[in-house]
């Protein structure tokens, strides 16, 4: 075999194999998200900016997340409270990476009834941390990640 389909053959090989590593791992990286957001309360805290107050307490519930295609979306199933009702929401949502963290990436997205946000939510371990915009409101929001007490629904 001449020397540049010996450099072509061995350099297809090694992107072939590259690519089988990257997409095991990102398969790795999504079974650890979906197992770090199963049936979860993110309590915590955010700020506004600008305000002079400290921070206020915020607490999220999210019952699952699964994936969406091959794309960045994933699906949020979440509990939130309106008045006196709690009430299951599936949210879709864009997750990229920073390395081997998961980051929630809104940017101007309409979640119907509740109006536009922008949202960058970085998720390690038992911890999140990120910026928010709801119009013209801008502020931070952090806190720690654990297991509800009640358990999530059987699908």
């Amino acid at each position: 075999m001449p020397q540049p389909f010996r450099f072509l053959a061995a350099l297809s090989l090694f992107l072939f194999c590259f690519n089988a590593v990257e997409s095991l791992s990102g398969n790795e990286q999504h079974r650890k998200f979906i197992a770090q957001l199963n049936n979860v309360k993110l309590s915590g805290y955010f700020t506004v900016s600008g305000k002079e107050q400290p921070p206020r307490k915020e607490i999220y519930e999210i019952l699952g997340i699964q994936k969406l295609g091959k794309g960045d979306l994933w699906l949020f199933t979440t509990i939130i409270n309106k008045g006196k009702q709690k009430v299951t929401l599936p949210i879709p949502l864009p997750v990229k990476w920073a390395g081997s963290k998961p980051v929630i990436h809104m940017d101007n997205l309409t979640i119907p009834t509740m109006g536009t946000f922008s949202a960058f939510v970085i998720f390690d371990d038992d911890r999140y941390a990120g910026t928010w915009v709801h119009g013209k409101t801008t502020g931070h929001l952090y806190g720690t990640i654990a297991k509800r007490k009640e358990s999530a629904p059987q699908k």
